[in-house]
Formats: structure tokens, sequence, C-alpha cells
């Protein structure tokens, strides 16, 4: 090709571009292949500074939801629609379950029904065994009859059958005697008769902060047989541990005794206290299908090591109480004796003050009263002043 034609269609009009052959492109150069990268020439590349670090404060971003549009913010969910995590030492949820009447009917008609398929089913069996075939309903009726059986139970007087079919509870029987309930169920003993015990003797600090000794006997009984096997483990020892606690709470409360007057202490108001006692633990042990009868309060003292300093104060409150009856009773006699001794024997003050004085020293004295007698108290005074 000389120097004025010019190139063709399939002809390249350069010569960094390669050569083009008449059925395409040329193969590209190693620089051109895909995946290999090309290094820029050093003497192109321009010195750039080093970056500055940003002194600025940094600016608050807004929210994504907020700063999506109107479309998108629809897709974000706001933090109330979020559920919120557990924390940790929350509180479980508690199992939620109530008595309810499971089926139960008279086992002595099951008890016949299933002696009548026993025989049937040998009968039958036999006949059809000597004709020889395979003894299909025999073997139907023997199923039936031992899937009978295992619905058959005994409840007694006082206690109620509490009923789980595969682990779900499908009721209570409460029936006494023979019972047929639901085959394949597993059935759990509960008492229902009417128990008690005594707490341990609790050391607590009453109202006015004095070491207190405290027991108290708890009449309980169950209520809901459901809720005293699902919903606690070990209902007796729960019941037992709270009537302790409802104990120690409530004896703090109230002072032993010298109390204000109208308020109540633990050794006077002893069936309020009995009662609040009671209330409290039947709120307690309400979860667990138990109801609270009756409470008393078995001991009551005070601690050992304040119980002589506390009788001290007993015995002095005792003492003092008997010197104001005495006292009043002595006021009100001496009283007596004067207006009788006035009425006939007329006295000056001095000999009313003596005669008070020795009448008060003899009611009111513990031991034995010797009168002394002054003889020259009785003479005029103008004679005792000559002589």
């Amino acid at each position: 090709m000389s120097h004025d034609q010019q190139p063709g269609p399939y002809e390249s009009s350069s010569a960094a571009e390669g050569q083009q052959g008449p059925y395409g492109p040329p193969d590209p150069t190693p620089e051109q292949r895909p995946g290999r990268a090309q290094q820029p020439d050093r003497a192109q590349q321009q010195w750039a500074p080093p970056p500055q670090p940003n002194l600025q404060a940094p600016t608050q971003q807004m929210p994504p939801n907020l700063q999506a549009g109107p479309s998108q913010q629809q897709l974000v969910p706001a933090d109330d629609d979020l559920e919120a995590p557990v924390q940790p030492g929350g509180a479980a949820p508690r199992i939620d379950v109530e008595e309810h009447k499971a089926f139960a009917m008279n086992g002595f008609v099951a008890w016949v029904i299933i002696a009548l398929l026993w025989i049937a089913a040998i009968g039958l069996g036999v006949l059809t065994v000597i004709n020889g075939s395979i003894p299909i309903p025999s073997i139907v009726m023997i199923v039936v009859a031992l899937v009978l059986g295992t619905s058959v139970t005994v409840v007694q007087p006082g206690q109620a059958k509490v009923l789980q079919f595969f682990g779900r509870y499908i009721g209570t029987v409460r029936r006494t005697g023979l019972v047929l309930t639901v085959p394949w169920t597993s059935k759990t003993n509960i008492s229902t008769k009417i128990e008690n015990f005594e707490t341990n003797e609790l050391k607590v600090n009453d109202a006015d902060g004095n070491p207190v000794n405290i027991a108290a006997i708890v009449v309980w009984q169950v209520s809901d047989t459901a809720k005293a096997t699902f919903s606690v483990e070990q209902y007796h020892r729960f019941v037992a541990i709270q009537a302790e606690a409802a104990l120690r709470h409530v004896a703090s409360k109230y002072p032993y005794d010298n109390a204000p007057e109208g308020e109540p202490t633990l050794r006077e108001s002893t069936d309020v206290v009995a009662a609040k006692i009671a209330d409290e633990v039947n709120a307690r042990v309400h979860l667990a299908g138990v109801s609270i009868i009756e409470t008393r309060i078995s001991t009551l003292a005070y601690a050992p090591e304040i119980a002589h300093a506390m009788l001290q104060r007993q015995q002095a409150t005792a003492v003092i109480a008997a010197r104001e009856k005495i006292l009043e009773g002595a006021v009100g006699m001496v009283n007596g004796a004067l207006r009788q001794l006035e009425s006939s024997i007329p006295m000056d003050d001095h000999h009313r003050a003596e005669m008070v004085s020795n009448l008060l020293v003899v009611l009111t004295s513990d031991g034995r009263v010797t009168p002394v007698i002054n003889a020259g108290s009785s003479m005029p005074r103008e004679h005792r002043s000559e002589s």
C-alpha cells in the first residue's frame, strides 16, 4: 500500500494500535489484556501534598430512616416496633395453667367391659384357630381391652389425679373410687387434705429494733392441683419458705410491747398479727395453688442476749404499776380516816400532817411497821416552853 492510499476498513490508522487482519481486530497487547493493571508513566505522575487532618468538629449524621425517601422510611422499623431484649436477671414468664375437670366415669363398668372383651377374644380366637384362620378379631379385642385397662385408676378420698397425655395437661380427677379416664395418660397423685407445719424459730428485730425469737403454725390446703404440679417445684418446700419469709416481714412491723395507746403489739395482739401473717402468706403462695386456712403464733420471746435486761424492765414496769395502785388506794384511805377523825377530834395543821405521814408510811410500806409512841407531843405548847 502506497503512502497516497487511504487505509481500508479493516486496517488500523496508527502503528500503536497494531496490525488489523482481514477477519477481525488483532490480538490485544499484554497491557490491554483484562485483569492486567496498567502502570501509569512515572513521568506523568504529579506530586500531591499529604492529606491534612480534619480539625473541624464532626457533623452529626441523620439516622438512615430519616435520610431515606418516603417509600424507604416505611421499610426501616422504628425503635418502638423492635422487641426489647430480655435483661439479665429479669422475671421469667410464669406457667399459666389452671385446674379443670378431666373425663371420668364409673370404673366398674370399664372392668365389666374389659372382662367381656377378654372372654369374647379367647372364645373367638379358639374357634378361629380351629377353623384354620388367623384370629384377627381376637387380637383387636385384646388390644382394646389392654387400652381400656390403662385408663382405669383408683382415687382415694383426700387425693386427686393430675392427668397428662404425652406431656400435655388434660385435667384433674377428683372423683373417688374406681374411675375410668382417658387411656395412655400419666397420673400424678396430689393430696388435697388439710396440712399444717410449724416454722423454724426465727430471730427477728421488732419495730423497736429489739431481737425477738418467733415461730408460727401454718394450716394450708391445695386448692388448685394444676398450679401445685406445674407452676412451682416441690410446692411443700415452697410453702414452708414463703411462710417463714412472711413471718419475718410481719414481725418486723410491730413492737414486742410498750406500744402507744391503741396500736397492736406482738405480745398483746396475737390475733391481729396472726391474721396479718395469714394474709401475706396466702398472697405469696397463691401462684402455687395453695390456700392458707389459719396461722397461729407458737413461740414468742426476747432473744437470749437481751432477755435478762427486758425481764428487768418488765419487772420495773410491774413494780411501778403496783406502787401507783397502792398509792392510789392509800390516799383514799387517808382521806377517809382524816374525815372521820376530824368529825370527832379537832386537829390543827401540824397534827393533820403528822397523821397523813404516819398513815402513808403504814399503808405503802413493804415490810411490817413498828409503831413509835411520842408521849410529849400531846402536851400544850405553853407548858412545853415553860419546862
